[in-house]
C-alpha cells in the first residue's frame, strides 16, 4: 500500500499563488490655463468662463482679475481627456453677447 497523499487546500503553502498588481494606474493631472490678451473685456471672460466651466459669477471674476494681472490663470485641473475639450471650447466658444470675438481666446494645457 502507498502512503496517502497530502490534500491541498486553498491558501495552503503548496498552492500556486499568482501575484496580482492591486495598484491603480493614476492618470496624471493637467491644467487648462487661460492666457491674457488685450482683445477681451472682463465681461467677455467672465461670461465665457461661466458658459464653458460652469463657474459662479464671483469665481469667474476672480479668474478674470488673475488673468489680467498675471497674464494667465489655471481654470481647471483634471485628467488629460477633459482639458483638451475644455481648452478647445475656450478658444472657439464666444458668449452670445460677444459673437464677433469668437475664437480669439487663448488657452493651453500643461502638466500639473
Amino acid at each position: 500500500m502507498s502512503a496517502p497523499r497530502a490534500a491541498t487546500t486553498p491558501g495552503s503553502s503548496t498552492e500556486t499563488k499568482e501575484k496580482v498588481d492591486t495598484r491603480s494606474k493614476t492618470i496624471p493631472p493637467y491644467h487648462v490655463i487661460l492666457l491674457d490678451d488685450d482683445d477681451h473685456t472682463y465681461e467677455y471672460v467672465i461670461e465665457m468662463l461661466r458658459a464653458v466651466f460652469g463657474m459662479s459669477q464671483e469665481k469667474a471674476y476672480l479668474h478674470a482679475c488673475e488673468v489680467d494681472s498675471s497674464k494667465r490663470t489655471i481654470v481647471l485641473t483634471t485628467s488629460r481627456s477633459t482639458p483638451s475639450s475644455r481648452r478647445s471650447r475656450c478658444t472657439r466658444t464666444a458668449p452670445t453677447a460677444h459673437p464677433a470675438l469668437q475664437g480669439l481666446m487663448s488657452a493651453v494645457i500643461e502638466p500639473a
